[in-house]
C-alpha cells in the first residue's frame, strides 16, 4: 500500500507541460476521448473513459484487438486518443498507431518509458513510471496500475475545472441510485406526510398532551402552528418542539413541567425548506445546523410535512 500511494505522489513533479497539452487537447476535443490500452492497462483504460463520460467529456473505451474488427471505424476526425501501456512497447496496441496518425488523430500517450514506441507516435506523452511495482515479485501491475488510475482522475478532474462543470451537469449523467436522488429529487417526491394532523400543536396546548403526539408522529418533533390573523383559514408556522426540548423541559422545570404549554419551551423561528427545493439543499441545511429534520412547506407558505436527514441522502 505504501508503494502505491508513492507512486501517486511521484507524479505529482510530472504535472507540467505535457499534461497541460493533453488537457488542452481534451478540452477542445470536437469529438470524442477513445480510451484504449491492452490487459491491466485496458481495465484502467475504462474506467478512465467512464470518469471522463461522466464528468462532461464524451469519452468511450476501444479494445485494441477490436480495433482490427471493424471498431476503427468508431473513430473520426476530430477525436483524440488516450493510449495507455506501461511499457509503451504493446504490439497489439502499437499496430494501429500509424492508422491513426494517418487520419490525423491525436494521441496522448500514457507509459512508463518515455523512450517507447508509444511515446515516439503520441503527440503528448504522460510518464507514469514507477520505482517498483508492489507485489513482492516486482512483477503485477500494482504500482503502475494506481499511478496510471491517478493520471486518468487528475486528467479528469482538470477537465471538470476547465469546463466550470457544476454538480447540476453532474447529476444529469448520474439519474439513478442515490447519487440522482440526492442531486436531482425535489423534497417534495420525498417529504413524510402520513401524520400532517399529529405533527402539528398550537402554543397554547399543554406539553402532557404534546409528549404522546410526539411519540405517536414517530418524527421526534411537532410543529407549533398559529392561526392568520389575516386569514383564519391559514397558519403559520411560529415554532417547534423536539424530543430533546422535552427531555431539557423536564430536567430544567421538573414538578413544574406538567404545567407548561408550548409557547413556553418552542424554539422560535425553526429552519423549514419549501417543497420544491432539491434534496441536497435540504440536506446541505441540516448538516449546517446540526439538525435531523425540516419543517417543508407549501407554495401558500403552509405546513405541508417533513423530511429528515436520512432520507436525503
Amino acid at each position: 500500500m505504501t508503494q502505491e500511494a508513492q507512486s501517486i505522489l511521484d507524479l505529482v513533479p510530472r504535472m507540467g507541460k505535457e499534461f497541460e497539452e493533453a488537457v488542452r487537447l481534451m478540452l477542445h476535443c470536437t469529438g470524442k476521448v477513445i480510451v484504449t490500452g491492452v490487459g491491466k492497462s485496458g481495465h484502467i483504460g475504462s474506467k478512465i473513459a467512464a470518469t471522463l463520460a461522466s464528468t462532461g467529456t464524451p469519452s468511450f473505451y476501444l479494445n485494441p484487438l477490436d480495433a482490427y474488427h471493424g471498431d476503427l471505424g468508431m473513430i473520426a476526425p476530430g477525436d483524440v486518443v488516450m493510449a495507455i501501456s506501461y511499457s509503451g512497447n504493446t504490439d497489439e496496441l502499437l499496430r494501429f498507431m500509424p492508422l491513426l496518425l494517418e487520419r490525423h488523430i491525436p494521441i496522448i500517450g500514457i507509459s512508463g518509458n518515455s523512450e517507447s514506441l508509444l511515446a515516439k507516435y503520441s503527440q503528448v506523452h504522460l510518464n507514469i513510471a514507477v520505482a517498483r511495482e508492489a507485489d513482492p515479485l516486482n512483477l503485477a501491475p500494482t504500482s503502475s496500475t494506481t499511478a496510471t488510475l491517478a493520471m486518468g482522475d487528475a486528467l479528469a478532474s482538470a477537465l471538470v475545472q476547465a469546463r466550470h462543470f457544476k454538480d447540476s451537469d453532474f447529476a444529469k449523467f448520474h439519474p439513478g441510485g442515490s447519487l440522482g436522488k440526492r442531486l436531482l429529487g425535489r423534497v417534495q417526491d420525498f417529504m413524510d406526510t402520513d401524520m400532517l394532523q399529529t405533527w402539528k400543536v398550537q402554543p397554547s396546548d399543554m406539553l402532557s398532551d404534546v409528549i404522546i403526539q410526539i411519540s405517536e408522529g414517530k418524527k421526534g418533533l411537532v410543529v407549533a402552528l398559529q392561526p392568520s390573523a389575516d386569514d383564519p383559514t391559514r397558519s403559520n408556522v411560529v415554532g417547534i418542539i423536539t424530543d430533546g426540548d422535552m427531555r431539557r423541559a423536564m430536567q430544567k422545570y421538573r414538578e413544574q413541567f406538567f404545567s407548561l404549554r408550548v409557547e413556553d419551551v418552542m424554539s422560535r423561528n425553526p429552519k423549514r425548506i419549501h417543497q420544491d427545493a432539491k434534496l441536497s439543499e435540504a440536506a446541505d441545511l441540516m448538516l449546517s445546523h446540526s439538525i435531523h429534520a425540516l419543517i417543508v412547506l407549501d407554495e401558500q407558505e403552509q405546513f405541508c410535512g417533513i423530511i429528515d436527514y436520512f432520507t436525503c441522502v
